[in-house]
């Protein structure tokens, strides 16, 4: 049954990625035939790769640490609180995480940078250090945090906490020893998405950080793009490969040991109003937080949108129906960049979900090494170069009987491959903790396998299915890396369009960008909001 569920994950990794990764690495390696594996030691031995792989990995480390000790208090509050206007702020906060990195590190060179609101107010610039990156990550990742741990924090039963008391333990040493173990599978797989995620980090970098800093994913876009050195991209391909395979291996043998089955219970019953001068002073910490960290820079996107040279107006928005106002960057009005971008969306979406949601099921119960090493290899998408991705489907996906290379669904399969590991991680949690003493009872009653999923499991991971929904909608609606080699010009995506148009002068080009931007913005934030707005009924069925 176990390996049953994993035959398409299985053959979707191996097609998708396995392959397109190992023929670019293997091109760059291979010289007449030949492995120049010298050159691996060639490249390790230079002082400035060096630097480059000490960077990576401890703005990574500071970049996850600050976005735990800023987003793990919001995941408490959209978990247990109820306010005005939770679920539309439960959208917004995802927002960030759809956008292009490009359009992220533009966002906070507007705010840190010259000419910036800092700049303006009071001096200060922090663009080209790292304390713009960190920031700029945190503002990106904020939402992975509170979607991840607080979906199964609101599913946990308040009362054992409660238990715990009245027999005698303060509310912090209750917290510590009733709540905590039951969330730190959650808050694993929340630092290790973010933790790849700033790993990676190209755009953010290499707008805030300047010529001074450097990841891996920036310096193998240097070596392919502007150096045309495709040995040494390889090899920092290979490394970048090693590094998060052994990070997923330690996440996997330290998270597993850790996991148990819990009770869990309908998110709608365990929030309440806030109660105490603590949890309203913890409600405004976290909206102020918010406001800064999030609507701020998100409101500079919107005032550049509209800042024309002839004053506050919607040009920006009127220029994109016309191909022409673009200046030749494409072959269609760029507004057509919203409708494709929706469509491959959703695509993807469903894409991700049946692959993510066979992936899951089959990894529910605890098994051999083999089934715990694809758990770690689905989380690879997320750390390895989209650069070394996207070339990847270009040069192997051209020929039958995977020739795909002028189809249309090459965008959201490779816009699935990133949120694949988002559903996996989102499910997980929530699926081991399903007692397996109710499937056993199911089965004891005739129920088969298929059916004691749908009655036991479907009905208690359903909310946590729809988290992985948005996740997956998101994360593909703001793919950007590997897109950006696919998609073709009469079909553009929104991340693809705002990038392009970042890339060429002009104040028309850039207002334009901008425009769209707020536009991804709106989508996104529309979409996430109908998601929160269903609620499944005991029945199974959802409900607006």
């Amino acid at each position: 049954m176990r390996f049953g569920l994993l035959t398409v994950p299985v053959a979707f990794f191996a097609a998708f990625f396995a392959y397109p990764v190992a023929a670019i690495v293997g091109r760059g390696l291979k010289v007449d035939g030949v492995w120049q594996l010298g050159r691996i030691g060639e490249v390790l031995a230079d002082p400035h790769i060096a630097d480059v792989l000490w960077f990576t990995t401890w703005q990574a480390l500071a970049s996850t640490g600050l976005t735990l000790l800023i987003a793990l208090p919001a995941a408490y509050v959209f978990a247990r609180l109820d306010f005005p206007g939770k679920q539309l702020l439960r959208a917004v906060i995802t927002v960030p995480f759809v956008l292009p990195t490009v359009v992220v590190g533009t966002a906070f060179l507007a705010l840190l940078g010259r000419g910036g609101l800092l700049d303006e107010l009071w001096g200060v610039r922090l663009d080209t250090t790292v304390w713009a990156i960190l920031l700029a990550h945190v503002f990106f990742n904020y939402a992975v945090v509170v979607r991840t741990v607080g979906g199964l924090w609101s599913q946990l039963d308040p009362r054992q906490e409660e238990a715990a008391r009245v027999l005698g333990a303060g509310r912090f040493a209750a917290w510590r020893r009733v709540t905590l173990p039951a969330l730190v599978p959650a808050v694993a797989a929340a630092a290790l998405m973010v933790f790849l995620f700033t790993f990676t980090s190209f755009g953010v970098v290499q707008i805030l950080g300047g010529p001074a800093y450097s990841t891996l994913e920036v310096e193998i876009y240097r070596q392919t793009a502007q150096f045309l050195d495709l040995p040494t991209a390889a090899v920092l391909t290979l490394v970048q490969f090693a590094a998060v395979g052994a990070i997923l291996a330690v996440h996997a043998w330290t998270v597993r040991r850790r996991e148990s089955a819990l009770k869990l219970v309908d998110a709608a019953r365990t929030s309440r109003p806030p109660r105490g001068a603590g949890q309203w002073a913890l409600l405004g910490g976290v909206l102020a937080t918010v406001v800064l960290l999030i609507l701020v820079p998100l409101g500079v996107l919107v005032e550049r949108s509209v800042d024309g040279p002839d004053g506050y107006g919607f040009g920006y928005y009127r220029a994109l129906q016309s191909a022409a106002a673009s200046g030749g960057t494409f072959l269609v009005p760029p507004l057509e960049a919203v409708w494709n971008s929706l469509q491959y969306a959703v695509v993807a979406t469903a894409i991700a979900l049946v692959v993510g949601g066979l992936a899951a099921a089959a990894l529910t119960r605890r098994a051999g090494r083999l089934v715990r090493g694809f758990d770690a290899l689905l989380m690879l998408p997320l750390g390895v170069s989209a650069v070394t991705v996207g070339f990847g489907f270009l040069i192997t996906l051209d020929r039958p009987p995977l020739d795909l290379r002028t189809s249309w669904i090459l965008v959201p399969l490779a816009q699935a491959l990133v949120g694949v590991p988002f559903v996996v991680r989102t499910m997980l949690p929530v699926l081991r903790a399903v007692d397996a003493r109710l499937r056993e009872a199911a089965a004891v009653l005739g129920a088969s396998p298929l059916r004691a999923w749908r009655e036991v499991d479907l009905p208690m991971v359903r909310r946590a299915l729809l988290v992985a929904a948005g996740f997956a909608f998101a994360v593909s609606l703001g793919e950007f890396g590997a897109t950006v080699f696919i998609a073709r010009p009469d079909n553009p995506t929104l991340p693809v369009a705002v990038a392009r148009l970042l890339g060429r002068a002009g104040d028309l080009n850039y207002g334009q960008a901008m425009a769209l931007s707020t536009i991804l913005m709106v989508v996104c934030a529309v979409a996430l909001l109908v998601l929160e707005r269903v609620r499944p009924d005991r029945s199974g069925s959802g409900e607006f």
